[in-house]
């Protein structure tokens, strides 16, 4: 039976192990771990149902899961019993950690849920000096200098997504997203100077950032 606050969609969803769960944003999750490997303390915004937070678990000493939508920190709280991942429903803009908290923080699909320079200003805060931050983003194409890209990327969804089946995140979305690559390129160059900024073949963008240590 669903608990109070909870469609049963959801529960079928979490029914599905992690290992058998596949989606474009689960695609770049290797990219996200190897980024932040050997990270002791990492922060994952907008953590949604806490599979990525799970899987860093692994490897971090301690990893805190921060989400606005209470109905995804009760499902990964409930994936995560024994309390070994820190989840926190509240807004990672303005929330009261102490600055240079993290020496690992991960976003995936949420820098358009904010507005993104706020976003990235409080992660370059939140970073301690050596740490690296790692963000999948979602962008949108922005005709004609995008046009280029365009049947390399139908290739490329064609390989790795029609033949999948897809599973399906509880979390909320926002779309389309608000920003073109090109903003949020030039952006990431201003806020996180020397950030490795890719635009993906599959629909999203990717920045890997580590602080300077001076």
């Amino acid at each position: 039976m669903a608990s109070a606050g909870r469609r049963p969609c959801q529960d079928r969803l979490m029914e599905v192990p992690d290992a058998q769960r596949w989606n474009i944003n689960i695609h770049f999750h290797d990219l996200v771990v190897r980024a932040v490997s050997g990270a002791a303390d990492v922060l994952d915004i907008g953590c949604g149902e806490g599979m990525l937070a799970r899987r860093l678990r692994c490897e971090a000493d301690a990893v805190t899961g921060i989400d606005l939508d209470a109905a995804s920190i009760e499902l990964a709280k409930a994936q995560s019993p024994g309390g070994e991942i820190d989840y926190l429903r509240a807004d990672f803009l303005t929330h009261p950690f102490e600055p240079e908290s993290f020496d690992g923080i991960v976003s995936v699909a949420t820098l358009h849920h904010m507005d993104p320079e706020r976003g990235l200003n409080r992660i370059k805060e939140l970073l301690r000096p050596g740490g690296t931050a790692a963000v999948i983003g979602f962008a949108r194409n922005e005709f004609p200098a995008d046009l280029p890209r365009v049947p390399a990327a139908v290739l490329a969804y064609a390989w790795h997504v029609v033949p999948k089946k897809q599973w399906r995140h509880p979390s909320p979305i926002v779309w389309p997203p608000p920003d073109t690559y090109r903003t949020m390129r030039k952006l990431t160059e201003r806020v996180l100077p020397g950030a490795r900024f890719r635009q993906h073949l599959l629909p999203r963008y990717s920045i890997v950032w580590t602080k300077p240590s001076t």
